[in-house]
Formats: C-alpha cells, structure tokens, sequence
C-alpha cells in the first residue's frame, strides 16, 4: 500500500507528466501545420513566444491565487484547461483558432507547475521535501524527453491525433486529482503572496538589475534567449534544410530532452563544485556557440544530431549554473531572487522565438548564426563581469 504522502506525490507528478508531454507533442508538429496554413518563421516564433509570454504573466498570478483559495482548485483548473486546449488545437483549422489555443495553453498550464511545488512544500517534511521536488523533476524530464517522440510518431497517421492523445491524459489526470488528491492548504493557512506580485512588478527588476544578481540575471536572459531562437525554430529548420517528416524531427526533440536530463542530473554538480559557477558559464556560453555554428555543417540526419546533442547538453550545464551563481549573490530573499531570475528566463523565450522566426524567413541559418552570436555576447559579458568583480591590489611602491 502506498503512503498517502506518497500517493498523493505520484498523482502531482503525473499531472506533470501530461502537461509538458503535451508540449512536447507540440513542438516536432508545428512545422508541419505551418506549412498547412501557409504560414512560415515569424508566425511560428510568434506561436511559440506567445505561450511563453502567458506563462511569465499568470504563473505568479496562479501562484498567488493558490495561496489565498488552496492548491486543489488552481491545479484543477490548470488541468482541465490544458485538455480542453489540447482539444483546441486538434480541431484547429485556422491560424488564428492555434494562436488562440496556444495563447489559452499558456495562461492555463502556467498554474500546474507552481501549485504543484507548493502543494509538495504544505505537505512534506524538510527531511521529505528534496525527494518529493525530484521526483517532480523527474516527472516533468519524462515528458519532455518522450513527448516530442510520441508527437512525431503519432502524427504520421493524423496531426491531429497527439493533440487528442493529450487531452485524454489530461482528462485521466483530472479524476485522478478529483477523487484521489486532498486539499493540502488548510483555511487557517490562506493569505496573499505578496513575492510573486513582485516578480511582476518592474520597479523590482529594475532594482535587481542595479544589485548584484543583476549580471547573471541578464545572463539567464541571454541564454534563454539564445537557446530558443534556435529551438522555437528547430522543426521548421529540420524540414526546410532536410525536409524531414514529424518522426524525424520528433527524435531530433527527443535527443535534446534525453541529453538535457542526462547533463543536469550528472554534470552539475561535479562541474560547478570542480571549477564553480562563473568559469562554467563561462565556457558554457562559449562552447554553446561553436556547438551552434556546428549545426550549419552536417548534410545528413546522423551528423545532424551530434552537434544539437552537444548544444543540449552544454545548456544542460549552462543554465543550472546562472540559476545557482543568482542565488548565491542573492540580497533579496530567495523567494524573491528565483522569480526574478524565473521572469528573466521567461522573457529570454519570449524574444529568442520571435527574433529566430523572423530570422528564418529571411534564410534558414540566420536563427543559429543568430543564436551563436548571442552566446558569445554571453561568453565576452561573463569575461567582463569576472574582471570587474576580481580583486584589485594595490601596486608595490
């Protein structure tokens, strides 16, 4: 028998599961409807930013509203939204009626990862918490690692047909949370949250900037960005230069969730404590541009995979890295310091798509000399943000 505690966690991370399956099984197929509605990279990076752009907006709005009615309602409305859009787009037979699903999507999924985490945080012990938050982890890797992969295999009969799949898991998902999964935030534990009204408040990123976290905010700003003006149009690059079909580009995605996951859960730890936070990044940054720049070269699928696998896995490092030298020079609390860095992020892949997709209608390289060029603006701004903080002594006299 499985203790309620336990139940309770695999229920939250299958939630998880379904929600960035779903994304996943989104991404191999956009290309392709695209193409359908004869659209091309601007509309696609506008379809993919746009997700983005609702997350960063309502995550903080949902996460707030749990605190004040419980998590229960949030992440059930989370659910059953996502469904519902998930319904939207396999109907879709207009641009505008997936801009308007996408756009819904993001506004409603924003509120399951959040509520989730705090429904882990009301209901575990400190000793508890660490396993519960990695198996969330783990939850959300497996649907970005086998959701492209699924996507791309189940499109070849339909391209409506993943959209359908995934609103029957978040269906499932729904009655499992409506039958199985208790309240967690008892009544006399219900306030406001005042930190992530913050996150939206743009006098606090101002003041982030001019505090010491402000160089590895703008750091995460300029690797999200750089990483989605490759990724926002990676499907629609695999099937212009290659014309590959939706299995093909679906494994492409699998390869960069499967490496991503292998990185963070191997790489580091051993790489951060070894040679630290600013050197890692450094070289992160480094390293991500010539990995793009070495996407320009293969003529064929298997060479193909090789650079965008080691781009992956650089990121894999790259990222965590920023996030942990942010909250070590943290001044604020770090409630506080992590929604920042997270509305940073956040608006890195808002502009990364859009800037790659208009990008890509002028020519299919210019997103990744585009990307490359962004991250080695990364490289030479952590250079000069190492120096600036070095130690001066004085000179002999």
């Amino acid at each position: 028998m499985l203790s309620t505690n336990r139940r309770n966690v695999l229920i939250l991370s299958f939630s998880l599961v379904v929600v960035t399956l779903g994304f996943g099984l989104v991404m191999p197929i956009m290309p392709f409807y695209m193409e359908r509605f004869g659209a091309g990279g601007t509309e696609l990076g506008l379809l993919v930013a746009s997700y983005a752009v609702m997350r960063l907006i309502f995550g903080p709005i949902w996460g707030s509203l749990s605190d004040r009615v419980g998590r229960k309602p949030i992440l059930l409305i989370g659910v059953l939204g996502y469904g519902i859009t998930m319904v939207g787009f396999g109907l879709a037979t207009r641009l505008w009626v997936m801009f308007a699903a996408r756009i819904l999507a993001g506004v409603l999924s924003a509120a399951t990862s959040p509520t989730t985490m705090a429904y882990i945080s009301d209901s575990t012990t400190e000793e508890q918490r660490g396993g519960g938050m990695g198996t969330l982890g783990v939850a959300a890797g497996l649907g970005t690692i086998f959701g492209p992969a699924l996507g791309g295999l189940l499109a070849e009969r339909s391209l409506a047909t993943p959209f359908f799949v995934a609103a029957g898991l978040s269906f499932l998902a729904l009655i499992l949370i409506v039958v199985l999964l208790p309240e967690s935030l008892q009544e006399d534990s219900r306030s406001g949250d005042g930190v992530s009204r913050r996150t939206l408040d743009p006098r606090a990123w101002w003041g982030a900037l001019r505090s010491p976290v402000g160089l590895p905010l703008v750091m995460a700003f300029i690797a999200a960005g750089g990483m989605m003006a490759f990724y926002g149009v990676l499907g629609l690059f695999a099937l212009e230069r290659f014309g590959y079909g939706t299995d093909r580009v679906g494994l492409v995605f699998t390869v960069l969730g499967l490496v991503t996951a292998i990185g963070q859960g191997t790489l580091v730890g051993p790489l951060t404590r070894g040679l630290g936070d600013a050197l890692v990044i450094r070289y992160g940054f480094l390293l991500s541009a010539l990995a793009l720049l070495g996407v320009l070269l293969p003529s064929g699928y298997a060479p193909l995979e090789l650079p965008i696998g080691i781009f992956g896995l650089i990121n894999a490092v790259l990222m965590p890295s920023i996030t942990s030298l942010t909250s070590k020079r943290a001044t604020l609390s770090q409630g506080v310091t992590m929604g920042l860095s997270n509305s940073f992020v956040s608006l890195g892949r808002i502009v990364g798509p859009l800037l790659g997709g208009l990008a890509f209608d002028y020519h299919w390289c210019l997103p990744i000399v585009g990307g490359a060029l962004v991250m080695l603006a990364g490289f030479f701004g952590s250079r000069l943000a190492h120096a600036a903080r070095a130690p001066r002594h004085p000179s002999p006299r």
